[in-house]
């Protein structure tokens, strides 16, 4: 077979997906466990149809998922802690959440990073208007240029996260203190994402699909969301680990933070 005459195209590999690269050479060097679950996200799917009939205004799921986030890590804070160089556990009070967010930029598509700071002092319009501005216009946020770190040689970013892990107030302002990523919303069916598990907690949602579940005693078709809970088993262990996941199912199968959507929408009525 003449090789000269197949046919290929070859493209530069994109600067920003070294970032990713080097991300994974670190992951790989931590304890990291994995929980993998499905939560019911009936109720909150609907009132999020619910609020879009009303006002035709979609909410974002992603920064749902993140205002139960960080209310189930504000209740036990230690599920964000990080070690310092001197062997302290650093825990910090404001939750600041590594996110992904899908944006067009330069005439295509990217998906860029970006940090919620102190989501657990804001509401979840705060956090929804703040995803959807990010979407809209991307070059103005902070982590738009960080693709410029692709350039560095490997040696230097092993320097580099070793500095930032020894420092625990380096690492919050670099790369946040949680991180959140939605690859369920790429497609549709249900399906699990493993995430790097660079941070102390890490969670990955993944498809959202329909089957049969148990609703005040009866079957009835429900929405499951499979989602992947990541942590690092040098700082959480399993019985805090379990209960974090089962306060965090709680808060989403609830719905939390929608009845600011739902009482406004409601007084509005009634006014």
């Amino acid at each position: 077979m003449n090789i000269n005459h197949v046919k290929y195209e070859a493209l530069p590999f994109p600067m920003e997906r070294q970032v990713t690269v080097q991300g994974g050479r670190l992951a790989s060097r931590k304890h990291t466990v994995h929980a993998l679950i499905e939560v019911d996200v009936t109720k909150p799917r609907r009132m999020i149809h619910e609020h879009k009939t009303r006002t035709g205004e979609t909410l974002s799921f992603t920064a749902f998922v993140i205002a139960c986030l960080v209310q189930a890590i504000d209740q036990n804070k230690r599920m964000h802690a990080y070690r310092d160089w001197r062997n302290r556990l650093i825990i910090f009070d404001e939750v600041d959440v590594n996110t992904m967010v899908e944006a067009e930029a330069g005439g295509r598509k990217r998906v860029i990073p970006h940090w919620v700071r102190a989501a657990n002092k804001r509401t979840l319009r705060d956090i929804h208007d703040e995803i959807r501005m990010t979407k809209a216009k991307p070059e103005q946020t902070r982590e738009f240029g960080v693709k410029w770190l692709g350039l560095l040689p490997a040696f230097v970013w092993d320097i580099f996260f070793w500095f930032i892990f020894k420092n625990p107030h380096w690492l919050k302002k670099s790369f946040g203190t949680v991180g959140m990523t939605s690859v369920g919303m790429f497609g549709m069916g249900s399906g699990w994402a493993i995430p790097f598990g660079l941070h102390t907690l890490d969670v990955a949602l993944g498809g959202i699909a329909e089957k049969p579940g148990v609703a005040d005693g009866r079957i009835e078709i429900r929405e499951y969301l499979c989602m992947t809970i990541s942590f690092d088993h040098d700082i959480i262990d399993g019985a805090p680990a379990a209960r974090f996941t089962q306060r965090l199912k709680e808060l989403i199968e609830s719905g939390y933070g929608m009845e600011e959507f739902t009482m406004g929408e409601r007084d509005d009525g009634e006014g």
